[in-house]
């Protein structure tokens, strides 16, 4: 019998006031609270899908606020670099692209080892083994196209190299998005690819965005029909009437799945974690479906309008060779593709 049924057992058979009281106050102490708390989160997130997360998340945590600072995956770390040289991160919780940049972070044993229940649920391939980091969800780089003006849409990278796409390219710079720094790295380390890709792109003379918002809003428009770019985006231009598709490339998409970690330094532990808990629960990763995001975990469904994860052939990557050569892919791409 719980303690909360036997207590009011007592109180039922109890006949004197002084009992009928302390019961009273057990049952008060027992209905117990949620966390009150104030944490600030760091993330490369568009800023109009954290503030609806955020909103969601605040359903289940009514009294946890959570103070944004968002950011481009580049300036997050420039910043947190900032920070440390001063004392701590300014972040409680770290929501961005890049599997590696989080590699570095537990190599300076910045963060706390996570240790949810909810993890089990969440694909090994998506979480670090150690536990220090995990997905929050699938983020595949694809090739995007404007209906309008594309007929036969180019289905494998390397059709990017060819003449008919001279000065018809747009993709992100990797100085700046997280995700297009990994995506380089892939690209460089695959055997059909690696530097000569990048040459023979350049010969086309893209042209660079800052990050993967503009090169959507570019191909959306027309001003350049064919953009290398997050698929999430193009289904959200899609379902705003743009007249975009992707083609997931035969060679295989280059993918990140935006980990979640926290920082060691945090004073609001308990609020932090379950920020955590709730993004790879069941609940946080079919809002993340509703958000057009293929999820980190098998129950959560598939965003309207996109290929089941198992349809799509992912290009793989060990972790420890893109953080290795990640630098070196950004130069080359500086003086490639960078240099038109």
């Amino acid at each position: 019998m719980s303690t909360r049924h036997t207590a009011t057992l007592i109180c039922t058979l109890s006949i004197t006031s002084l009992v009928l009281a302390g019961c009273g106050g057990n049952d008060d102490s027992s209905e117990g609270e949620g966390i009150e708390a104030s944490i600030t989160l760091y993330t490369s997130e568009p800023q109009e899908k954290i503030d609806e997360l955020i909103a969601d998340f605040n359903e289940v945590e009514p009294d946890v606020d959570v103070e944004v600072y968002r950011a481009g995956t580049g300036d997050l770390t420039a910043r947190i670099e900032s920070e440390m040289a001063g004392g701590d991160p300014g972040a409680d919780v770290f929501l961005a692209a890049d599997a590696p940049t989080f590699e570095g972070y537990k190599e300076q044993d910045l963060l706390l080892p996570l240790e949810s229940e909810e993890a089990e649920a969440v694909q090994e391939e998506f979480q670090d083994p150690e536990g220090y980091y995990y997905g929050t969800r699938v983020i595949p780089t694809v090739i995007a196209y404007n209906t309008n003006d594309v007929d036969t849409p180019p289905e494998s990278w390397d059709e990017l190299t060819e003449e008919e796409y001279d000065g018809q390219i747009t993709l992100p710079n990797p100085a700046v998005s997280g995700a297009a720094a990994f995506n380089a790295a892939v690209w460089y380390l695959n055997d059909d690819m690696g530097e000569s890709w990048f040459e023979d792109v350049a010969e086309n003379s893209p042209v660079i965005a800052d990050s993967n918002g503009p090169v959507g809003q570019d191909v959306a428009s027309g001003t350049y029909p064919v953009g290398i770019v997050v698929d999430f985006m193009m289904r959200d231009l899609r379902d705003q009437g743009s007249p975009v598709e992707v083609s997931y490339p035969v060679e295989g998409a280059p993918y990140i799945y935006q980990p979640v970690g926290i920082f060691e330094s945090t004073e609001e532990e308990e609020a932090s974690r379950a920020f955590v808990d709730y993004l790879i629960s069941q609940r946080g990763q079919e809002f993340a479906v509703e958000q057009n995001y293929m999820p980190v975990r098998d129950d959560a469904g598939t965003p309207e309008g996109a290929p089941d994860l198992d349809e799509v052939t992912l290009m793989e990557a060990d972790i420890d060779e893109v953080s290795e050569n990640q630098e070196e892919a950004i130069d080359l791409f500086d003086s490639t593709i960078g240099a038109n």
